[in-house]
Parts: C-alpha cells; structure tokens; sequence
C-alpha cells in the first residue's frame, strides 16, 4: 500500500467480505445481536464450575454504583469481614461514602502540592499534562486505602450513608476538575513569581472551596457518634459516643499497615524482585508512599491461596473488561473466540498488552474463595462491588487461566512472605512516570 487508502485498495477490501460465506455469516450474526453473545465460547462456559473447596464469604455484595470507588469498596468489604465477627452480625457495612469524602479532599491537597512542585515546568510538559488531566478521579490504590483509614479512621453506613453524587459522581467530579484546574493556575503563578509558601496561601482557598462543594454533595462527615447496634442472636449493645479514629480502632482488627503490594509486572523494563512506584500516585500528603514489589504471577497465587485458606480474603487489582461475562459470572481467558469470528490473531501477551497500552488495571475486587486439587489452583471466588444483579449474586468465578493474564496486584501480609521478598521490599523504588499503567487504578 501507498501511504493513503486509494480506490484500488478499497475495492479490494469490498470484495473480501461476499467472497467469504463465513464473514457472510458474522456480519449476519454481528448485525443483529451482540458480540459477546456471538463470540462466547459455550465449550468454557459449559465446562465451568463455580464450586469451590474454600469459601469464606456468607454475606451480600456490595454496590459502587456509578463511580470508580472499586479500591475503596474491596478495601472496607475486606475490612467488614473482621467487624461483622466481632459484631456478631449477618450483615454490615462501612460507609464508603465517608472514605469518599476525605479522599476527594486529601486527594485535592495531593494534586496541589504536585502542581506547586512542577511550578516551573512548561503548562505542556508531559507530566504536568497528566495532572492536569486527572485531578479529581474516583480511583485509587490499595496504600492510598491504608492513609485513609490511618488518618480518618472509619465510620458504619448508617452514619454518612450514600447520596445521589456518592453513587454518581460524575456531576461532582466535573466541578471538582473545574475548581482544581482554575486553581492549578493560580497555583503556578504564585509559586512561579513568589515561591512555595506563597501559593500555600492561595492553597487554603482551593481547599476550602473543595472542601464545600464535598460538604454539599456528600453531607458532612460526622465527627462522632453514639455507637450501638443489635447482634445476630438479637442481643443488644452499645459502645458510647467515638470518633471515627477510635470505632477503627476497636472494631478494625485487620492489621493494613502490614500489608504490602505485590505486582506482576513482566515487561521488560520491569525487573523481578525490584521495587516500584510511580510519580505523583497518592492522596494523603506525608503518609508512606504507593510501593509495588514485582514478583510471578505465581507468586501472588501462592500468597492469596495462603490467605484464603488462612480464613482471610484478598484485596487484588486487575484488567477487570476483559474476557468476562456478567450474565454467566465468569472470567476465563479463553471466554470468546474473537480469533476465529474474525478470521484473525491476537497474540498479544501480557508484558505487550502492557507496553501498547492494551490492557490495565481497571479494577480492585476481593478474593473470597479458591478451589485447590491436588495442591493445584483451578479457580478462584470473587466478592465483586457491582451489586447482585450481575454475576452470581455479585459473585464471580475466575478460573485460573484468567488470573494468570489479566491479575496484576494483591495486598499481602509482609509476615506471610518469604525471606527473600520480605529483604526486597527493603529497596529505594524506581520511580516510574505518572502515566505508568501500574497507576492506572488510580485514575
């Protein structure tokens, strides 16, 4: 081919289509129906099982709605787990909602103090591009999660329940970026002309007016409440007035700053046993930094199947679009045939998928079960945050060959890891650019 498409190549390319009775049939089947339904594999899906040998979860799915708060529900249902046992209830939630809320606004102080840093770079230089791109987003990381918790500690539903911008935050979202950019401005002017102390000032008012807009859309965060509640057994209990920090305190057994994100990050670029993290990821200014130590995939299997069958669910990050299906509640690498439909390859795999921008992390979920034969894993529970209306109730199987490509972190127990990967996490990070797709949770 020449460097424009010209008559003669379209004309070829119109005559492969009726020359080809199976693309006859594709096109008849695409035209009409959907492409999940076309290209889903009824072999993989006949042939699943959605028993497992070890299951932890008795309780009902949560629901995200529409926002990108998956980090922040797969870490409080993580959490929920030990409350529920120490309350003695069937059911309970903590409000996401009031993680929300001082996320956007430690979130807003994050995105200041980045934009006072790089003050004196060009308004088009790649990394200020990318702030200014994503300044108030829903995402986020699983130690994000843990500076939330240690600072703010947590609060159940019922006392900042959800509101319509909590479950929808897109309209929100919208005068948050458009606050943040008019005052990444003014930001950069002061500390370009007077220094950073200078645009703190100019700080202060952002703040306040983030932290107003958060108030009117969220309700305000209380700053204590009167703590009682009735148990299974319909026993009643009460606990006196705490704060947030102090119900967190007492009631959240599950000991997260122990934990730690291990990735599997095979590009090449991306040595095993190294430790990562990546510029300007994170929301609570001064509290420990994202840090990911890579290892093998089958690294993170051994240490979520070693917590599962310790009795403890697992946080995980992956590419949560691909291969899935929310009618069957499945994700299987093999789940649709796209190559034989259309008469193509796609031989990616994960390390290039990652390098040409084609797959991930999207979402974070938790690890609820996992079914091992003969001390091989062949599948694994998931306690999803899309309410009980897609996959098996809001739960899914994924079978292993889906964790193996599309699984990317898990937040493990440091006393849980081996020797060798507990000295690793000893070392100075590399740092990579803020538009990694190891941040992309984030965004």
């Amino acid at each position: 081919m020449d460097a424009a498409i010209d008559p003669v190549d379209l004309e070829a390319f119109r005559k492969e289509l009726p020359g080809h009775p199976a693309y006859r049939l594709a096109q008849n089947a695409l035209t009409r129906a959907a492409l999940e339904d076309v290209a889903l594999d009824r072999e993989v899906v006949n042939a699943a099982d959605h028993s497992v040998s070890t299951m932890l979860d008795d309780w009902p799915v949560t629901n995200q709605q529409r926002t990108g708060r998956c980090w922040l529900f797969a870490g409080l249902n993580l959490l929920r787990v030990g409350v529920m046992r120490k309350l003695e209830v069937k059911d309970f939630e903590l409000s996401q909602n009031w993680m929300m809320f001082w996320d956007k606004l430690e979130r807003a102080n994050y995105f200041c103090e980045s934009v006072i840093s790089t003050a004196e770079r060009d308004i088009d230089e790649r990394t200020v591009a990318h702030l200014l791109e994503h300044p108030a987003e829903d995402g986020g990381q699983w130690n994000m999660f843990v500076a939330l918790v240690r600072k703010h500690g947590v609060v159940p539903k019922q006392y900042m329940p959800e509101t319509k911008s909590c479950s929808d935050t897109s309209a929100m979202n919208a005068v948050l970026r458009r606050v943040l950019r008019e005052g990444a401005g003014r930001l950069r002017e002061a500390a370009s002309a007077e220094g950073a102390e200078a645009a703190r000032q100019e700080k202060a008012e952002i703040l306040r007016v983030v932290h107003r807009v958060l108030c009117m859309h969220l309700g305000t965060p209380p700053e204590r409440f009167d703590w009682q509640w009735t148990d299974k057994d319909r026993g009643f209990h009460r606990d006196g007035v705490l704060t947030p920090v102090e119900f967190a305190a007492r009631y959240v057994e599950l000991p997260v700053d122990d934990y730690v994100c291990l990735v599997h990050d095979p590009r090449p670029t991306s040595p095993m046993g190294r430790t990562f993290t990546v510029e300007h990821l994170g929301n609570v200014v001064g509290a420990p930094p994202v840090v990911y130590l890579n290892v093998p995939v089958e690294v993170l299997k051994d240490q979520a199947r070693t917590a599962l069958l310790d009795g403890e669910p697992v946080w995980f990050g992956c590419d949560v679009g691909k291969m899935m299906s929310n009618e069957h509640g499945l994700w299987d690498a093999h789940l649709y045939d796209y190559e034989s439909l259309y008469d193509t390859s796609f031989g990616l795999d994960k390390a290039a998928r990652l390098l040409l921008h084609e797959s991930q992390m999207t979402h974070a979920m938790l690890l609820t079960g996992v079914d091992v034969l003969d001390g091989r894993t062949r599948r694994w529970r998931v306690e999803n945050s899309w309410g009980k209306e897609r996959g098996r109730d809001g739960f899914y199987t994924m079978n292993d060959s889906w964790f193996d490509e599309y699984v990317f972190e898990v937040a493990a127990r440091r006393d849980r890891l081996p020797g060798d990967l507990v000295a690793g996490l000893d070392q100075e990070p590399v740092v990579l650019p803020a538009w990694d797709p190891m941040g992309a949770l984030a965004r």
